[in-house]
């Protein structure tokens, strides 16, 4: 109980915000675990106008997990995170996530990372104001089979740890994922674009997300161009057929033309389709 204690007293320390870009208070690098003698951070966007509700951003391209200026993305800057302000202008509380990076860290591990960092804000969620049940989870390419695996693969935590975080659960309520790779099976290995795949092919399965699916898994939304040759639309379009077998509320918007990546209309598009995702999912679609 008073490690317990302790944790939500330094959640409440590291949450103050540190400054705001607008309306929209900037929690910056808030510490949800540690590795290696190194902190796994992320950070809080808060709105001013709150809805309830949260989403959380997988900052992972390749599973490499850079950081960039929160207080540059909140003003619009940040142009890779463009979905972010939509949501933040819907009263979402957005969390940037960020895992151990590649080259060092490898995709078992990044799971593991996002993982602890869902069951850190669930612990901590009041301090956000934040229902933990109305929280969403979002990413593209790698950061898309992060929130895959966070919706398809939740457990309730561990009630046997001595660690609060880990004796919370990590279940999201929706989630959205644009041209993720689903089965990681038979690429892993030497790598020299990702690197993170270079682990045990043993271990491929325990992170494919395709082979988790089940009738309790969160309404999915996934979109994907048809011209993306570095993670080809078969992968939605498996996922999206396995959901369907299972009965899973699930979607999928194929946009024509498009590569790996959006941009312009494309984005737009997308990033529309997106919030009205989490506003029927989470429970935030009333004006």
């Amino acid at each position: 109980m008073k490690q317990a204690v302790i944790v939500l007293i330094a959640a409440a320390l590291l949450a103050a915000p540190l400054s705001a870009g607008g309306e929209t208070k900037v929690h910056a690098d808030v510490v949800y675990g540690h590795k290696m003698g190194m902190a796994l951070t992320f950070d809080a966007l808060v709105p001013a106008d709150q809805n309830g509700a949260a989403v959380l951003v997988m900052v992972s391209g390749g599973w490499f997990s850079r950081w960039s200026d929160p207080h540059r993305i909140v003003s619009g800057e940040g142009q890779r995170f463009g979905a972010v302000n939509d949501l933040l202008d819907r009263g979402y509380v957005v969390f940037m996530v960020r895992h151990g990076s590649a080259p060092l860290f490898k995709v078992p591990e990044a799971v593991a990372d996002v993982r602890r960092a869902v069951r850190y804000i669930r612990l901590n969620a009041d301090d956000f104001g934040v229902d933990p049940d109305r929280m969403g989870v979002f990413g593209g390419s790698a950061g898309g089979h992060l929130s895959l695996m966070l919706g398809n693969a939740s457990d309730q935590g561990n009630s046997e740890s001595n660690d609060p975080i880990e004796q919370t659960g990590n279940r999201v309520a929706a989630v959205v994922a644009y041209f993720p790779p689903v089965d990681l099976q038979g690429i892993t290995g030497p790598n020299d674009r990702f690197p993170a795949l270079d682990f045990d092919p043993a271990k491929a399965a325990d992170i494919s997300p395709l082979l988790f699916v089940s009738e309790d898994d969160p309404p999915t939304l996934l979109i994907h161009g048809d011209e993306d040759q570095l993670v080809p639309i078969g992968n939605s379009e498996r996922i999206k057929a396995a959901f369907d077998e299972a009965n899973v509320t699930s979607k999928l918007i194929v946009i024509e033309g498009a590569a790996h990546g959006f941009r312009g209309e494309d984005g737009e598009r997308a990033s529309s389709a997106l919030v009205a995702w989490f506003d029927e999912h989470l429970g935030a679609s009333g004006d």
